[in-house]
């Protein structure tokens, strides 16, 4: 593949001699917008009205309406709107709605195709099946055989051909393979490799005479790479999963588009903060030739569209109750963010692994364990609302209190350092033990130096363990809680403790206080 990048910044030629560009296409897409509906304020948490009205918030359904429809107005040629997977999940708005204002608001946008994501099955197979009964476009994904789920067979497509202006556009998607450990798809929807599946698609189109290619994964920016390295004939691979932020901006972690084997690889942050939008050029033979395009920042210059903001409102209605409730006070900002709490020890997750540990300690038990991508945002300083609390932890877990050995606990750490360069939310955090990890060791060798109440592990010693009930039944890779001895699932939802916790410990100031070091 040859084509000229051009960039916000400058216009880089890569190659010459290209035949004659004919066909340009404007690309919207969007990915992991998790049910931020409202408005999000700078720790990608609910942004409160007053925020909101001074300016200090991003995103929302009704900016991303207005977005969408100006940048359509503004297009010169065909446009397609793509989302890379995940509106589930992540707000109080799915605790009350389920997928069912995912297919309001994406069929209000009118959008072209969707990827499967992950959180798509957190309610199971049975919760896609009743998305997919609201929404017409096509729902994709080449990797899962879903022909053994009566409600989705048939439903979940491989690939497809769209048709704008007539031009054939093929999009192929798949679906991370580790799927099973981070939602609930269940044992009849079966996944193969993402390369395979996505190659196998790919040449089915190619031999259909279908020359313009764009991969719509749900595999993480690693894994994009990864694809664009095996596979031959994709020429626009657009990505979600990892939530991470592409362009010329403070954060990003790369370009945009990122590049590899001369394959483009773009991907817009997460929770609508950001739209993104590339033009592709084609020349007659399908080859891009060209592609501009940035991000859009969702900021307050966005003015939010009226009718779909008072729908948004409606919403809110039964939710405002619990949401406004003031459970605490933080002396300071409580540090949640994805790419903090995958990768080290961070304030948020010290404070849910101290609550649930506090939680059970008058039971026995000495150690907690919680998943990073069960914390999914910042709580800012001030007042703490139940709303806030819920942002933070939304999958309505449970406490889980069992016994493992101390050999278990060094294989479940070691468990949660296996993918901290893949930022994977199995990282864990911790209270009542202390450990160091070297992530570019050997596996089986990230783990050592395990203290628990400061003392050095003991393989054979039995140890009381609290975590969430999705971990302790095996999420996140956790399978060696599986068959833990005296498990019990039922404890008190997580939002909840940690609600009352904090409440016990106002004013709260988060800390980090070494219980987790790092190493290289």
């Amino acid at each position: 593949m040859t084509f000229r990048l051009l960039t916000s910044a400058a216009a880089l030629a890569l190659t010459a001699g290209a035949a004659s560009a004919e066909y340009s296409l404007t690309i919207l897409h969007t990915n992991d917008f998790h049910d931020r509906w409202e408005p999000i304020s700078k720790y990608d948490s609910t942004c409160a009205p007053e925020e909101n009205e001074a300016g200090e918030c991003f995103g929302g359904i009704a900016r991303l309406v207005s977005a969408v429809e100006s940048r359509r107005a503004e297009a010169e040629g065909d446009v397609l709107l793509l989302d890379a997977g995940d509106m589930f999940q992540g707000s109080l708005f799915f605790t009350q709605y389920g997928g069912d204002l995912a297919a309001e608001f994406m069929t209000a946008l009118d959008y072209d195709a969707m990827a499967v994501g992950n959180h798509e099955f957190d309610k199971g197979p049975e919760g896609l099946a009743s998305f997919l009964d609201k929404v017409s476009f096509p729902v994709l994904s080449a990797n899962i055989d879903v022909s053994g789920v009566p409600d989705l067979a048939g439903r979940v497509g491989k690939s497809v051909l769209l048709q704008p202006g007539g031009e054939q556009i093929g999009i192929v998607s798949v679906l991370a393979e580790d799927t099973p450990e981070t939602s609930s798809p269940g044992d009849a929807v079966i996944f193969s490799p993402i390369i395979d599946a996505a190659q196998a698609q790919i040449d089915s189109l190619t031999e259909e005479g279908v020359n313009k290619i764009i991969l719509l994964t749900h595999v993480g920016l690693n894994a994009d790479i990864r694809l664009a390295e095996a596979l031959t004939g994709a020429d626009l691979i657009i990505g979600g999963h990892s939530h991470t932020l592409l362009g010329d901006m403070d954060g990003a972690q790369g370009p945009y588009p990122t590049m590899a084997n001369d394959t483009p690889i773009v991907t817009a942050y997460a929770y609508g903060k950001y739209l993104g939008e590339v033009v592709a050029t084609f020349d007659d033979d399908g080859n891009l030739t060209e592609l501009t395009g940035a991000p859009v920042l969702l900021d307050a210059s966005v003015e939010e569209d009226a009718d779909t903001k008072a729908r948004v409102d409606e919403l809110a209605g039964p939710l405002e109750e619990m949401r406004a409730t003031v459970v605490a006070e933080s002396a300071e900002p409580i540090e949640g963010a994805r790419e903090v709490c995958r990768a080290m020890e961070c304030q948020m997750g010290n404070l849910v692994a101290d609550a649930m540990l506090d939680r059970v300690k008058d039971q026995g038990v000495q150690i907690a364990i919680q998943n990073s991508g069960g914390v999914r945002a910042s709580i800012d300083a001030g007042e703490v609302t139940m709303g806030e609390v819920l942002t933070v932890l939304p999958f309505q877990n449970t406490l889980s209190t069992f016994q493992i050995t101390g050999a278990t606990l060094v294989e479940a750490l070691e468990n949660g350092a296996s993918q901290m360069d893949e930022g994977a939310g199995r990282f864990p955090q911790v209270a009542g033990l202390s450990f160091s990890v070297d992530p570019s060791a050997e596996a089986g060798s990230r783990i050592s130096e395990v203290m628990v109440g400061g003392e050095p592990v003991d393989p054979e010693a039995t140890y009381g363990a609290v975590s969430n009930n999705y971990v302790r039944n095996g999420g996140d890779g956790y399978k060696m809680f599986v068959d833990a001895e005296n498990a019990y699932d039922f404890g008190p939802d997580l939002a909840d403790v940690v609600a009352e916790y904090l409440a016990a410990n106002a004013p709260y100031t988060p800390y980090t206080d070494g219980r987790i070091t790092v190493t290289e």
